[in-house]
This record gives structure tokens, sequence and C-alpha cells, in this order.
């Protein structure tokens, strides 16, 4: 049985779902994931294309509300911003929550490929987040 993992932001337009493809991409094997937002919006067409530059496709992807999975059972809730973390519901069972304070991307300013810059960089810690926590899951021998 696949362990449960949400990822959680307050717009689910750029950060959880990243994380959420970045999973999918590196242990779908292992994990079943989904993202969610306090406040939903639309996935950022800029998350949408950095994705694509690593070869994760993300554009079917929709945006949540956290509120859609009450009742669900998750493994882990990992929060990918402060306003989430402090607006996050209680989930029943043994979750373990995990907090990863990232810049929204969504909130650069300035000309397209400077905004894409940003996206990039988050793209990528996200992409080391979700690597170094997936080492840490491994069983121990």
């Amino acid at each position: 049985m696949k362990a449960k993992v949400m990822f959680l932001c307050s717009g689910n337009s750029a950060r959880s779902q990243m994380a959420e493809g970045w999973l999918r991409h590196l242990a779908s094997d292992r994990f079943e994931v989904v993202s969610a937002g306090t406040e939903p919006s639309t996935v950022n067409p800029l998350a949408i294309a950095v994705m694509r530059e690593r070869g994760i496709d993300i554009s079917g992807h929709h945006s949540k509300s956290v509120g859609t999975f009450l009742g669900a059972a998750f493994g882990y809730l990992i929060t990918v911003c402060d306003n989430a973390r402090e607006k996050c519901p209680i989930f029943p069972g043994a979750v373990k929550r995990i907090h990863w304070p990232l810049e929204d991307p969504a909130a650069a300013m300035g000309t397209e490929e400077e905004r894409l810059a940003v996206f990039r960089c988050i793209r990528d810690e996200i992409e080391a987040r979700v690597r170094g926590w997936l080492q840490e899951q491994e069983p121990v021998a």
C-alpha cells in the first residue's frame, strides 16, 4: 500500500503543484500524491513551463481546495508556505507534518524572463527537497 502525501500551499498554483509533479515523477511507485490550496486559484502557466523544461508535464493539473480532502487520511502533509502552515486543517490519522518555507514564485515581478528565472530557482529547490525527503524515506539496512 502506497503512503499518501499532500503538498499544501495557499493558491495551489505553483509550489505545491511543482512538488506534486516532482514526487509523482520520482516515486509514483511508492507514494500516492496530491496537492491542494487553502485558497485555490489556477495552475500558473510559468510553473507548467519550467516543469516542462525538466520533462515533467503538469499541464493537466488543476488547483484544488484542501477542503476537498477533509476526512481523507494522509501519511504526510507537507506545507510549502507559511500561510498554508497556519491555516491547515487537522487531518485524521498519523499524519507527519513537514514544513518547507518556499518563496512564492508567482509573486515575482519583472519581465517574463526574470519571472521564469524565479520559477526555475523554486523548481530546483523543490526538486532538491523532494529528493532529500525521498532519501530519508529509504528503509535503513
